[in-house]
Order: structure tokens, then sequence, then C-alpha cells
């Protein structure tokens, strides 16, 4: 059955509502058939509550404080340099700079450091930051056009090796650090009306304009040996905080109609998937970085408002079909089910082939884990992370995962600074490791702590108890900028004095508008699982 055919359903559903409710009978329409149902579970076209909010257990306030002290203790006190991994540290990560500048705030908010500490820790941050030279050169730079390499020498601040890119989603995920400073430390102290100033200097130094080799869309980033990345961050995922950010630049602005065309892909990405219909993208890590800092909770930008629910919503769809997909486990990976779920860009065991179950699966050392309608990779290697970051979202699936993640694996999995990388259950393959090291009858395990792993965990959990980092960025005027750029309103971004507009989400044209578009991506899910190649591979499938 086509769509064109369950648009023709729905529209003559509509009109027949619409009729009743003026009093009259509608005439019969011609006898039909009835139609086959697309072979995809179907959900009602009405707005979720919020998710429930149960109280954390005691285990999280542990989670938070050794979280946090990642952040503290490994990042370079002399220039504020933070690792990408640790122990390894062989890198600072920008991104993981972004994580620990929003980290000390926290810090100081549950009293583990003073004010004073982390005003110092921030300021020789921001200064050095400031200070690493630029420029288009090879070597001895440490950005350009005030953008960052993705990895940088934990001493100097300069590029780390030839392979590294200069990032625009990497800079971003600093900048959002950054801004967050910017806001926070709101004080007359001379040193916390620094911090605001060079804040302030970085952003705008900022041009997003020159990775717009093909306009209106941002490039992923730029070599100095080999010019623009050909690829250009097209929705939907983890770049929607760098199209914000690009949006509401004081200095140089990309226009609005780069979020038109950012969102332009996102049909591609709609459909149903272990019965959540949703924008889907693999890994959750790309439903979890924008939201860290910025709280979608009742805005939408024009494909929200068209799709009835806001983006929080969505990411909460994805958290519940991530643990759906754990619970049918069709890969029949050890372990997987309802508290035993979770895949994210992670650490892995290995690049390699091994026999698993009576056929040949391939698995990874660090790479990008997901399921969904696409970017889909499943190896068996679960990221505590994955689950925990989305606790703003589906708190009463998390909490238990976590709980039971802790008790079933804690004694090898949880150390010094929380929850290490990931896990798997089901390698137990006598090869040379990548990283990570085997247990006996338990799997693999990682070695490290990763910065923009560890970061989604800290400022989650904070937003869940008081909506801490979404509370100081909503005054940053630069986000709010992007936002309104971009389309968003209603909620949290209507003028105080201003009258809240209906909720548009409600009212019988939404209620056909939704009625319609989930017909439409029912249909379109349902083509697509019937074309699906279903290969001995590890893509994570939607259900038979």
């Amino acid at each position: 059955m086509s769509w064109r055919h369950l648009r023709i359903a729905a529209t003559l559903a509509v009109a027949a509502w619409v009729v009743a409710a003026c009093g009259r009978e509608p005439p019969p329409p011609p006898a039909q058939p009835a139609p086959p149902k697309p072979d995809v579970v179907l959900i009602e076209p009405v707005l979720p509550e919020r998710p429930p909010r149960p109280e954390l257990p005691p285990l999280f306030r542990d989670i938070e404080k050794r979280t946090f002290q990642f952040f503290w203790d490994t990042t370079n006190e002399r220039n504020g340099m933070t690792p990408d991994r640790y122990p390894s540290r062989p890198f600072a990560s920008v991104a993981s700079i972004g994580y620990a500048l929003t980290a000390y705030p926290i810090g100081i908010e549950n009293g583990w450091v003073s004010r004073t500490q982390a005003v110092d820790r921030t300021l020789t941050t921001l200064r050095f930051l400031r200070d690493i030279p630029q420029g288009p050169q090879r070597t001895g730079k440490g950005g350009h056009k005030g953008f960052y390499y993705h990895f940088l020498d934990m001493q100097q601040g300069h590029r780390y090796d030839s392979w590294v890119e200069l990032s625009s989603v990497d800079t971003g995920l600093l900048m959002m650090g950054v801004l967050f400073a910017q806001a926070y430390y709101d004080g007359d102290d001379p040193r916390e009306a620094e911090i605001r100033r060079i804040a302030d200097q970085l952003y705008r130094k900022v041009d997003w304009t020159w990775l717009q080799q093909r306009e209106p869309l941002i490039s992923m980033g730029w070599f100095p040996e080999s010019g623009f990345i050909v690829h250009d961050w097209m929705g939907y995922n983890e770049a929607m905080l760098l199209y914000v950010l690009a949006l509401g630049s004081p200095t140089h602005p990309v226009s609005p109609d780069a979020w038109t065309v950012w969102t332009r892909t996102y049909d591609h990405d709609w459909g149903v998937y272990y019965g959540q219909e949703y924008l889907s993208f693999g890994p959750l890590f790309g439903h979890q970085y924008s939201h860290v800092w910025i709280d979608y909770r009742d805005i939408q930008d024009q494909y929200m408002r068209e799709r009835g629910i806001d983006y929080f919503l969505n990411s909460r769809r994805a958290a519940l079909a991530h643990r759906e997909y754990a619970i049918a486990n069709p890969m029949k990976w050890k372990d997987y089910g309802e508290n035993v779920w979770g895949l994210t860009a992670s650490d892995g065991p290995q690049n390699t082939r091994q026999m698993y179950r009576g056929e040949e699966r391939e698995f990874r050392h660090y790479s990008s884990r997901g399921a969904g309608l696409r970017e889909n990779f499943d190896d068996g290697t679960i990221a505590p992370t994955a689950a925990i970051s989305s606790i703003v979202f589906a708190p009463e699936v998390v909490i238990p995962a976590t709980e039971e993640m802790h008790r079933r694996y804690g004694d090898y999995l949880y150390s010094s600074y929380g929850f290490l990388d990931s896990f798997n259950p089901s390698f137990d393959f006598e090869i040379p490791l990548k990283t990570g090291r085997l247990v006996p009858g338990r799997g693999w395990v990682a070695s490290d702590y990763i910065g923009i792993d560890q970061g989604p965990i800290l400022a989650m959990i904070s937003n869940y108890r008081n909506e801490f980092v979404w509370t100081v960025m909503k005054k940053s005027p630069y986000i709010r900028k992007g936002l309104e750029q971009a389309g968003f309103r209603g909620g949290w971004l209507t003028p105080e004095d201003e009258a809240a507009p209906a909720d548009e989400r409600t009212g019988p044209d939404a209620a056909a508008a939704r009625a319609l578009g989930m017909a439409e991506s029912r249909a379109a899910a349902a083509e697509a699982q019937a074309k699906q190649e279903q290969p001995a591979s590890n893509r994570a499938q939607p259900p038979p």
C-alpha cells in the first residue's frame, strides 16, 4: 500500500469528522476493500505527557561526584587543556574542554570546589584558548578563523598531528562551554568580568560563514593539507547545536535558510522504530549533546510544530526505542535486556571479525554504535553514558538501568571517575586488543574514560535535579537569538510581556496534520522495511 493511499484515507477520515462536527451526516463513501495495514507499530497521534520524575537514588550522587572529578583532576591546571581520554591521555580534545567548562560551575553548586578555584581554572582555560596561535599553517597552530583543531597538544595547545582536522562541531561543543561560563560567572569580581569578556571574544571570532563552502550548509571542517572537508552537516544529528551557534553569532552569522536546509533531510529519518515514532539518529549521543545546554521542552521549530512534538520528547522516544531494541535483542548479544541497553559512540575491543553463535560478526574499537532507522551498528558493546545521559528524557527506565549496570558490572566497570567508557559481555576472544581488557568469564571492558561521554553524564544529572545547566544557558542572548533565527518559538522563548501562544500541538487542524504525517511516515517505514536487505550482519534491525 502506497503512502498516497494512506493520505487519501486520512483525508477522508478528517473530512468525516469536520462534517459530523457541523451536525450533518456525510454522504456514504463508495464501498472499497479494506486496505492492508503497513507492517509497523501504530502510534496514536496524541502528545504524550511529560516523563515522570522519580527521586534519584544515592548512587547518582556518587556518579556525579566521581564524574566531576574526572574533569577537575585530569585537566592540565597550567593551561586548562582537558584530555580526550584518561588514563591514556595522549592529547586534549576541544569538545572535552567545553564539557569541563560546564563541569566547574556544577562543582561550585555542589560544594566540590570553591568559586575561587573554579574561576581560576576557567580563566586559565579561556586565556590559553585566546592566546593559542591561529593561522593556516600545518604546524604550530591550534586553530584558524576562530575554529579549533579537534585534538590539541596537552602542553602547547597546538594541532596534535597531521590527521587532526579543524572541526566545526567540536568547536561548537567548546563554544557551548565557553558561553555557559560567560552566563554563569556574573559577579562583579574583575576576574569574573574578564571571563565574560574573553568568552565573548572567543565566540565572536568564529567565522561560521568561512565553512559555508556549499551554502547555506556548514562543512564538517578543514585540513591545511587538503582544504575543506567535502561533507556538510545535514540533519538529523548532534550538529543541531552548531547551527544554533552559527545563527546566533553577532559577527559571522549564517542566514536562517541554513536551518531550513539542515532540516530538509529530516523526512528520511522520521519513522517508526521499535514502537516509537520519532526523528531518528542511531547513536544516542545525537539525541543528547544539544540538550546538555539547551532546554528544548515546549519550544518548536517549524518541523516539530508540524509533527506535534518537540525535540525533548523526540529524544525520549529515541531512548525508549533503544531499550526496546535491547529487550528484543535481535542479534542475541549477551546480557542485553530491559536494564542493560544503550548504544552510542564509544570504545570497543578491536577491529576484527570473529565467529559468534555460529556466524561471523564484525567488532570494532572506537566507533559510532546505534540502533534506529539509519546510522546503525551493534557489536554487543554497551556504553553506560548512552543510558545515563538520557536521564532527563526517560528517568523511569534510566534509573533502574544505571543501578543494574552498577550492580552487575561495577566491580570492574565502575572506578575512580565513575563508569569506564564501555563493556562487551559477548567479546571473549583471545586476540590482541586495541584498548581495554578481558575479564575472565565476563567479556571485554574499556580501560579509559572519554571526556565527551563523561560530560553529558554529569550535566544531564544536574539538569534532572534542578535544571541547572539549562537555566544558566537561558541567560545567553546568543543562544536565544540562534533559536529564534531557526524558527523556534513557544515555551521559555516567549517574551515575558507577551501571552504564551495557543498550543499549536492541539486542536483539530493540528490533529489532522499529525494524523496525515503519521500515516505517511508509517507507509514510508513499511516500504523501507520491505526493501531492506537482511544479511547476517551487525546492523541493528527493526523488529520482524
